[in-house]
């Protein structure tokens, strides 16, 4: 229900404001879900419409908080900059926000999932990962000239928010991808699609592979690239690194979102002491008295 000539009206707007491939790809993706709904163009649809395909996706669909602000987006963009129509814009709002803490491994279970890859090319990329913090777009935009041995980092270009930045690399690593390289007779990227080495792996087959990998480890806990991040950070932090260091070496561009795995980590969470402790400590002392 998108034509030709909107949709690639709507790509080219997109370009120019130099949006990410993914998310032009996730943008598209949402209007054409939206005009099918209706089975009308979106140029022909307005804020009823998108009130009730809002409803729908809360109430019907039961989508996640995630692709309901992702639709939001889109659509804000759709109306705003494609139709130049900001009054109905102004009525489509973002759902409240739900705060879940992240999924995170414990040093023997994060020992055992990388233990239990059995195929090399995989587990040289959540190796990556892990003694990076990378998200997955990320290791799989990798190439050989990210990887500086001479100063020990790894270049991250264009990271989320289009910002470069680097990450410490371990020594470990580097032999881990020295040898990754070699076996796998690598020309540029790191992590290519086996089917055509100048396009990066799938994302989903990754995560389809993880999924083999943790029941490998009989592992119960839902395990997902963004998991190793995780467990990069809170491993970071239990070992007493900073969340000002952490934020900047995860790439966000709020301390906020790092001090999230503050409250998940169990070293800090056993230092604190509950004001509890100390009133029935000096009840007892009075008892005694």
């Amino acid at each position: 229900m998108v034509t030709t000539a909107l949709r690639e009206r709507m790509r080219a707007i997109l370009r120019a404001r130099n949006y990410s491939p993914r998310t032009e790809e996730t943008y598209i993706a949402a209007v054409v879900h939206f005009a099918r709904h209706f089975k009308t163009p979106p140029d022909q649809l307005g804020a009823e419409h998108v009130t009730a395909y809002r409803i729908w996706l809360r109430d019907r669909k039961h989508a996640s908080h995630v692709l309901f602000n992702q639709t939001v987006c889109a659509l804000r963009f759709f109306y705003s900059e494609v139709l130049e129509r900001p009054d109905i814009v102004q009525r489509i709002r973002y759902a409240r926000h739900e705060r879940h803490l992240p999924v995170v491994l414990s040093v023997s279970e994060t020992v055992a999932f990388l233990s239990s890859i059995n195929v090399p090319r995989y587990q040289a990329l959540l190796m990556t990962i892990y003694g990076t913090g990378l998200r997955l777009s990320e290791a799989l935009a990798l190439r050989a000239a990210d990887i500086d041995s001479k100063r020990m980092v790894v270049r991250v270009r264009q990271g989320k928010g289009k910002k470069d930045r680097y990450v410490p690399l371990s020594p470990l690593l580097l032999e881990i991808l020295r040898e990754h390289w070699r076996r796998e007779h690598l020309r540029d990227l790191l992590f290519p699609r086996p089917s055509d080495p100048s396009l990066p792996a799938s994302p989903t087959t990754v995560q389809k592979y993880m999924q083999r990998f943790a029941a490998r480890a009989g592992l119960t806990k839902k395990i997902t690239p963004k998991t190793l991040r995780h467990c990069y950070a809170t491993h970071l932090i239990e070992k007493g690194t900073s969340t000002r260091v952490v934020q900047v070496l995860l790439g966000h561009s709020n301390v906020h979102t790092t001090e999230t795995y503050t409250h998940v980590s169990p070293s800090i969470l056993g230092n604190v002491v509950g004001p509890l402790e100390q009133v029935l400590k000096a009840v007892t002392q009075n008892a005694d008295e």
